[in-house]
């Protein structure tokens, strides 16, 4: 008869700042810039976090302002492909601002509506607002979850933020709410980082689940 090895569920966290709100903790193996997470070879689930800036609608204004390949739009060394292959491969969830062009460059359509969405590729993708998680900004939100176990409910409402990021709406003072300097504005509420988390743990794949003889 065989017997069950214990099993400690893990995660690994990709593309995370050093010191952010992944770190420290027990059970997640962190990878922030200096460790290369386009280099992850397993085994454990992930929640993806891969760099943003150059997929929104600033990328083209930068570029077309500045020039330069480091500046040009969806050029980010490979990072989201590495993130999206290491969440098919491994299960888990990756995590990127609503609207990003990325989804569309690596062939992902855009959530729409409330609730979890079926893909061709067997994942699965969502908006959410992380103002329910506790964000002082809306910071709408999607994402892509990748395994075999049912996806988790997660908090579909969207209030509205006391606080904005990024450029001053245009339409005037009355448009604008105070802006979220840089640090609070890349945050991830711990009850968001919490969900994400719980996600990846039930992403089983065989290299986690396996039977000793």
């Amino acid at each position: 008869m065989g017997r069950l090895e214990p099993i400690v569920m893990r995660a690994a966290a990709l593309f995370v700042q050093p010191a952010g709100c992944y770190a420290g903790l027990p059970d997640v193996d962190c990878w922030p810039e200096h460790r290369d997470a386009r280099l992850y070879a397993g085994p454990w689930p992930v929640v993806a976090h891969p760099p943003c800036q150059l997929w929104g609608a600033m990328a083209i204004v930068n570029y077309t302002r500045w020039g330069g390949e480091h500046n040009r739009p969806g050029n980010d060394d490979g990072c989201f492909r590495a993130a999206l292959d290491a969440v098919r491969r491994w299960g888990g969830v990756l995590e990127h601002p609503a609207n990003s062009r990325a989804f569309a460059a690596h062939g992902l359509p855009a959530p729409r509506g409330g609730g979890w969405q079926r893909v061709l590729d067997g994942g699965w993708i969502c908006e959410v607002w992380q103002s329910a998680y506790g964000h002082r900004a809306n910071k709408a939100t999607w994402l892509y979850y990748y395994g075999s176990a049912p996806t988790l409910a997660l908090r579909w409402e969207r209030p509205e933020g006391t606080h904005q990021i990024g450029f001053h709406d245009q339409r005037g003072k009355a448009a604008n709410k105070p802006t979220l300097n840089k640090r609070e504005a890349n945050a991830t509420p711990m009850e968001f980082r919490d969900a994400l988390l719980a996600l990846a743990s039930q992403a089983h794949n065989s290299e986690i689940n396996r039977t000793a003889d």
